[in-house]
């Protein structure tokens, strides 16, 4: 199986526990009033290996994968793979955003990556694939795939409701919501997007701007062009937020180029059921476990979250579910 054209990767890493990254971030003050720097943010499920496993037996078609770190590596992660390219911040940030703690600034500029592919695919670190994936399940027609919805934000503490916001400004400021539906009616009302985001949208048509977009928590399908769009046309609120070297109420973030892809109809339908976030809670925790071994879903989030409780016993329970999984070892290990 060979994708029509280049299909990569990209993931992000930071080892939580590194003592001279974090000796480097105790230089600057996260703890600032509107700064996010949450230490469930950095702890470590320790399952990263079954990431580049899932991506080995399910999705063995990926072009490259670039693996985004501040400079640590995993013991075990054999760097000498070909298809694995390591880029190090400063390889790609532009010097004067350095060094940066903050994820936003770290995703804005990953079209700036050396020899990135026009098509990839965003995974934070806790995004897995758990079941068999064809290229046409990212890009179909060289446009991302993705699930059409609009939804109201939430703003509440500790959530992203800020840094949603800030992106649903720059799309107003730039789409007509009633053009963009009108142009695309049988996108956002394609069954596959679920009857329950269907009927979300019905319901938010009559506002005349878009309140919001329906959001996964899972990985997205970009075009390096939607990135050097959204620059060429915002490059002053890009630049505030990566000037920020911690998350801060205000920034934008990925899902600016995600909505952009939506609102300007750069995009195809994939069906909602194709990917699912688990915000990790004790009600939850058990479907987690079932899941990863079953393949009910082709991508998976495993969330870590404030509420997420007996963080390490949760933890080999996840390690445990996976074993079941993936209990190969990938080329991507030592």
């Amino acid at each position: 199986m060979k994708a029509e054209k280049p299909i990569d990767f990209v993931i992000i890493w930071v080892d939580g526990s590194d003592k001279k990254w974090r000796a480097e971030k105790a230089k600057y003050d996260g703890s600032a009033e509107g700064a996010s720097d949450s230490e469930v943010r950095y702890r470590d499920w320790d399952n990263l290996r079954y990431w580049f496993r899932g991506v080995e037996e399910f999705a063995p078609w990926v072009n490259k994968i670039h693996f985004v770190t501040w400079g640590h590596l995993p013991p075990w992660l054999n760097t000498e793979n070909p298809k694995l390219h390591i880029v190090n911040h400063r390889d790609y940030i532009p010097e004067k955003y350095l060094p940066t703690f903050s994820s936003h600034t770290i995703e804005l500029n990953l079209h700036r990556i050396e020899g990135l592919a026009e098509q990839f695919v965003y995974f934070n670190d806790d995004m897995f694939i758990t079941a068999p994936c064809l290229p046409e399940d990212f890009f179909k027609n060289g446009k991302p795939r993705d699930t059409a919805a609009l939804d109201c934000i939430c703003f509440q503490t500790d959530s992203a409701g800020f840094f949603n916001g800030a992106d649903i400004t720059v799309i107003n400021d730039h789409f007509s919501k009633g053009e963009s539906i009108k142009r695309d009616l049988g996108k956002w009302f394609d069954p596959r997007n679920n009857l329950k985001n269907i009927l979300r949208t019905v319901l938010l048509l009559p506002w005349h701007w878009f309140p919001g977009f329906y959001y996964q928590h899972t990985p997205n399908s970009f075009l390096k062009a939607t990135f050097e769009e959204i620059w060429e046309k915002e490059p002053e609120k890009l630049d505030r937020t990566c000037c920020d070297k911690f998350r801060r109420e205000g920034n934008v973030n990925q899902w600016l180029m995600k909505y952009w892809q939506l609102a300007s109809g750069n995009f195809e339908v994939r069906r909602d059921s194709f990917a699912f976030c688990y915000h990790v809670k004790e009600y939850n925790y058990g479907a987690l476990l079932e899941d990863i071994p079953s393949r009910r879903h082709n991508l998976i989030c495993i969330n870590d979250t404030a509420d997420t409780l007996d963080f390490e016993t949760k933890k080999e329970g996840v390690k445990e579910a996976f074993e079941k999984l993936l209990p190969e070892k990938s080329s991507f290990e030592i």
